[in-house]
């Protein structure tokens, strides 16, 4: 099973230029696709619909779309009738298997004072897919505070793992006449985390390596899937200057339950990728250890 990541700022590429094609190109194949920085009737890239166009140029996948936040910008009457134009931002998911349950986790967040600070989000969905029923998350963390990352990241794994108790979005359903969704363990959690790896944030997500031990698999703790296979790669970079060291990093993860860490094939970056300031970060499930 193939997944993917990919922070798509938008639909600004390192030219400038707004491109969904190459995105979706950039992407395409893949059996469960993870995007960050969606929009709709965003002033910086004229206002496109951006889950329309994506869900346009891929028919044959299922897809859920989650709005961290929404904002007027200029809804109006127009021959007596209310025209909505309002500024959405967040998290999509399309998966080439049915999407059973979904639902949009906002995350904590502070009152900024003079910086831009907005509400961030994770888009959780349930699918059945080969190797079983997966919790696939499309997450986006705050970009300025290592304080507030910490929070989100907090309140993140909280929710992910008390989805086997809590049941995510609806249950019950039994009482409608439609079968109960299943409540799995596994789950893979992908996206721009913003944060660096070994940062305070990172490690309580992965939890902090012993010296003599290393890092052992826990159930409340999840793996961090390029350390696991060896394969970390910068995700993140600067159009304006190749050699900004500050902004050539790895933000963009794949984490998944320790469970699944025996699943995981592979993992990689596309580096060829300029749709983008972020690159694509891939990873293969198998169905055997």
């Amino acid at each position: 099973m193939k997944c993917v990541s990919y922070n798509i700022q938008y639909g600004i590429g390192l030219d400038k230029k707004y491109d969904i094609a190459r995105i979706v190109d950039a992407v395409r194949g893949a059996d469960l696709i993870a995007l960050q920085e969606v929009s709709r009737n965003n002033p910086s890239n004229q206002g496109r619909d951006m889950p329309a166009e994506i869900r346009a140029l891929m028919p044959d996948l299922f897809s859920v779309y989650g709005p961290s936040f929404e904002i007027d910008m200029g809804s109006h009457v127009k021959d007596g009738k209310a025209v909505d134009l309002r500024f959405q931002f967040g998290n999509m998911i399309l998966s080439r298997m049915p999407i059973l349950v979904s639902r949009n986790l906002l995350l904590p967040r502070r009152r900024s004072i003079a910086k831009m600070n907005f509400q961030r989000s994770a888009l959780e969905v349930l699918v059945e897919t080969t190797l079983g029923p997966i919790r696939f998350y499309s997450i986006h963390l705050d970009h300025r505070s290592p304080d507030e990352r910490l929070m989100q990241v907090r309140h993140l794994r909280e929710r992910v793992l008390a989805y086997p108790h809590e049941g995510g979005g609806l249950t019950g359903v039994a009482e409608m006449g439609f079968p109960e969704p299943p409540r799995p363990e596994s789950a893979v959690l992908l996206g721009d985390f913003n944060m660096l790896p070994g940062s305070p944030e990172y490690l309580e997500v992965t939890g902090m390596v012993d010296h003599e031990f290393g890092l052992p698999l826990v159930a409340d703790k999840f793996v961090d899937v390029a350390a696991h296979v060896g394969t970390e790669t910068d995700t993140c970079v600067n159009a304006d200057d190749p050699d900004d060291r500050f902004r050539h990093k790895r933000i963009d993860y794949a984490f998944v339950t320790a469970n699944l860490a025996d699943r995981v094939k592979s993992c990689h970056v596309d580096t060829s990728a300029v749709g983008s300031d972020h690159r694509p970060v891939w990873v293969n499930l198998c169905q055997n250890p």
